[in-house]
C-alpha cells in the first residue's frame, strides 16, 4: 500500500452500548448507544469539528452511524460494509469468559470464531479500507468497532492482524494513523 505524506487516518470507535459495557461480542447485532454512549459521541464533535476531512466512512451498524451523527459528521459519511465489526458467528452476544468455559484460552485474534469471519478475511477488509483512505489523500475519518479497528491499526504498521491484540481500544476514542518520514506509525492511540 502506497503511503502518501499527506494521509492521516482518524479512527473513531463507537460510543458505549449495553453490550460493549457488558463485554459481549457484538458484530452484526444492531445495538443502540446507551445514554452515556450518546454523551461520549457528542463530546467527540468538539475534537473533530476543526478537522477538514477529505473522506468520512462509517460502518453500517447503528452504533457506529449514531456515533458519526452525534460527532457531527453523519451528513458527510459514506457507509461501507468493510468497516463492520468482525463477524463473531456463533460467539455473537457472548463474553470471552463464557466462550472460554468450553474453548479455554480462546481469543478472537488467534482463534477464528465458528461460523464467523476468519482473521484473514478481517485483514483483507482492513487492507481495502486503508487503500481507500490512502487514495482519498488528506485526513480521513473512519467510524467503526473495537476489534476491527485494532486489526486495521496493526495492518497500517505492517503487522499481522493478530498484533491487534496489543492495541486496546475503549469506546468513543480517537486514534490517528500517520507517518514519520516514510514510515507508517500510530501517531495517537486510544485517546
Amino acid at each position: 500500500m502506497e503511503l502518501s505524506a499527506d494521509v492521516v487516518v482518524v479512527l473513531v470507535r463507537h460510543g458505549e452500548t449495553e453490550w460493549s459495557s457488558a463485554g459481549r461480542h457484538t458484530s452484526f447485532t444492531d445495538v443502540a448507544l446507551t445514554a452515556r454512549g450518546c454523551e461520549q459521541a457528542s463530546e467527540l464533535a468538539t475534537r473533530l469539528k476543526p478537522i477538514d476531512f477529505a473522506l468520512v466512512l462509517t460502518s453500517p451498524r447503528q452504533r457506529a452511524r449514531e456515533t458519526c451523527d452525534l460527532a457531527g459528521l453523519g451528513a458527510r459519511a459514506e457507509v461501507t460494509d468493510d468497516l463492520a465489526e468482525w463477524n463473531y458467528g456463533e460467539y455473537e452476544g457472548r463474553t470471552s469468559d463464557d466462550i472460554r468455559t468450553h474453548d479455554p484460552g480462546w481469543t478472537i485474534f488467534v482463534h477464528d470464531p465458528p461460523g464467523g469471519e476468519t482473521t484473514a478475511e478481517v485483514a483483507a477488509r482492513a487492507d481495502r479500507v486503508l487503500e481507500r483512505a490512502c487514495a482519498a489523500g488528506g485526513v480521513v475519518a473512519l467510524f467503526s468497532h473495537g476489534h476491527f479497528l485494532r486489526v486495521l491499526g496493526a495492518r497500517w504498521i505492517g503487522r499481522p492482524p493478530a498484533a491487534g491484540a496489543w492495541l486496546g481500544l475503549d469506546t468513543a476514542t480517537i486514534s490517528c494513523l500517520g507517518h514519520e518520514r516514510e514510515q507508517r506509525v500510530l501517531r495517537t492511540w486510544n485517546a
